[in-house]
């Protein structure tokens, strides 16, 4: 299972709609404990990534570092409200951020045809124009916080809003952005680990064939987004975001319905 989650998080950014619903029903662990092994597991997903993506994080190194900069202390904030909330509350919040995620890839994201057009493109005036540019920033690097924090928090879908963010915001190519946003989720996977392995109760036993597994998978994905057609890959993400979010909506509430 580790494996083939690790291949969906790679390729798509859902690899808890593989891992987190076998360590729910098939290893049996309550809610809050299985996303804590889950989290600690996605970390080798993370390393995995990284080294079958050096082809398309090549030049990209720097921006890489901002990213999981912000991520990194969102994921310190996500990571204390799972210790904090009540288990209820994390159980029924989930479904709308993995809904949300999966309607947001499905919707094509309008970039510029060239990085030049984009460069001309601005006010005017040079003052109004640096303004709204550092607004921006600003904005983008607030939301990356609040992804890491909800990734920290959770993490289902995560990667999915992290990857709408990036192709929204950037001229970069998608799987490139896929490769800096299978990286940069891993430094919330890492402080989360690391303030429940202080904090919470992590199965290590559990977290070790699962990490394995995902490293595999991490290395695995990347290879698979280079021959696959974007088209392709945004649907598919979109639809399993999407059955994810029902599964656990129904889960949460205790609606079928069919």
């Amino acid at each position: 299972m580790g494996i083939i989650a690790g291949i969906l998080g790679t390729v798509t950014g859902l690899a808890s709609l593989a891992s987190y619903p076998a360590l729910l029903y098939l290893a049996g662990l309550p809610a809050v404990s299985a996303n804590v092994v889950n989290k600690a597991s996605l970390m080798f997903n993370a390393i995995g990534s990284c080294v079958s993506s050096t082809r398309e994080l090549h030049g990209h190194w720097k921006e890489l570092g901002k990213i999981m900069l912000a991520i990194f202390f969102g994921g310190i904030s996500g990571a204390i409200l799972l210790t904090t909330l009540p288990s209820s509350s994390f159980t029924h919040i989930v479904p709308v951020f993995i809904a949300f995620g999966g309607i947001m890839i499905l919707l094509p994201s309008k970039k510029a045809e060239s990085k030049t057009n984009v460069e001309t493109d601005f006010d005017p005036e040079e003052n109004t124009h640096k303004v709204r540019t550092g607004l921006k920033t600003v904005g983008i690097i607030v939301l990356t916080y609040l992804i890491g924090a909800y990734s920290g928090y959770f993490g289902a879908a995560s990667g999915i809003l992290l990857l709408v963010l990036l192709n929204r915001t950037t001229q970069d190519e998608y799987v490139v952005n896929n490769a800096l946003r299978n990286v940069a989720m891993g430094a919330a996977n890492i402080v989360a680990t690391i303030y429940y392995a202080f904090y919470a109760h992590v199965i290590w036993v559990m977290v070790l064939p699962l990490g394995i597994g995902f490293l595999i998978g991490g290395y695995i994905g990347p290879k698979i987004v280079r021959v696959l057609p974007v088209k392709f890959i945004r649907i598919l993400t979109g639809i399993l975001a999407l059955i994810l979010a029902y599964t656990q909506f129904a889960s949460a509430y205790n609606i079928h319905l069919f």
